[in-house]
Order: C-alpha cells, then structure tokens, then sequence
C-alpha cells in the first residue's frame, strides 16, 4: 500500500449515506423555507425590534452553548408533536382548528427558535456537532441558491406575480 493511500481515510458507506440523506433533506427544508420566508419575515422583523424581545436575546447571549441548545431543543420537542396533531386534527374533518394549531405551531418555532439562534449562535458555534450542523446546512443552503438560482427565481416570481395581480384586478 502506497504512502498517499495509507495515509487517505476510508469512507465508511453507511455514514456517507447518512450524510447524503441529511443534505437531501436539508435542501427540501431549504427550499421550502424559501417559498414560505416571505410570508412570515415581516412579522419577525417587528418581533425582533420589540424592547422585550431584544432583551431576551441579550440574555440569550449570555448563556452557555448547552443552555442554549435546550432552548432551542426543547421548543422543537414540544411544537413538533403539535404540528403532528394539528395535521391529524385536519384530516379528522377539523380544518379551522388544524390550521389555526398548525400556523400558531409553525409561528412558534420560526419566531421564537429563529430569535434564540441568532443570539446563541456564536456559543452554539463551540459545540463541534452543533458547528458542523451549522456549517454544513449553510454550505447545503448556498449549493441550493447557486444551483436553482434563487435570488433570480425570486426575482422572476415577483414580476409574475405583479402581473397576476395587475391583470385580476
């Protein structure tokens, strides 16, 4: 065996297909974030200007990277399960209730977990598994932009859109 190949580590198959199976779910969530981004972000902009809110994340900030991934944790745990049952209480026949839970749900998670990462995130930063997370989903996100060309996709669906809406009218 040669020096170069003794020395190059071997790819365990199981683990490169976790891995792949990971980017490829990260690039739905990516994607689906996208189309539902402009939607919510004007609230969360308003939220994040809040006094309260702004203090919260300066507490937030001065945790330590394991405080603030059970802040994010323990919220995904509990939201989760609702988003579950919201789906169940719609395909039961209740669609106002299922919806309402499954927005309030969603409004949770987006807001509240969005506001603690983005204080905690240098600290979360210092946890290997949480940085390679963070790295790697970045790293999805941007292969995900330049391979669909979304800021030009964006671009081309506002100008539809206005169309649409200048034509319904």
């Amino acid at each position: 065996m040669s020096a170069d190949r003794s020395t190059r580590r071997r790819r365990n198959p199981v683990l490169a297909a976790a891995r792949l199976l990971f980017r490829i779910l990260l690039g739905i969530l990516i994607v689906a974030d996208e189309l539902v981004r402009p939607l919510y972000e004007p609230l969360v902009r308003w939220i994040e200007a809040l006094a309260l809110v702004q203090k919260f994340e300066r507490w937030v900030a001065g945790l330590p990277a394991l405080a603030i991934l059970a802040l994010i944790g323990v919220p995904y745990a509990v939201v989760e399960p609702v988003k579950f049952l919201a789906m169940l209480h719609i395909a039961n026949g209740h669609a106002r209730t299922g919806t309402f839970v499954l927005v309030l749900a969603y409004l949770v998670s987006f807001v509240l977990i969005e506001r603690v990462y983005t204080a905690g995130r240098p600290q979360l930063m210092t946890l290997p598994a949480v940085a390679w997370v963070i790295v790697t989903s970045g790293t999805v996100r941007d292969r995900i932009y330049a391979w669909l060309r979304l800021p030009e996709l964006k671009a081309r669906a506002r100008v539809i859109w206005r169309w649409v809406r200048f034509h319904l009218r």
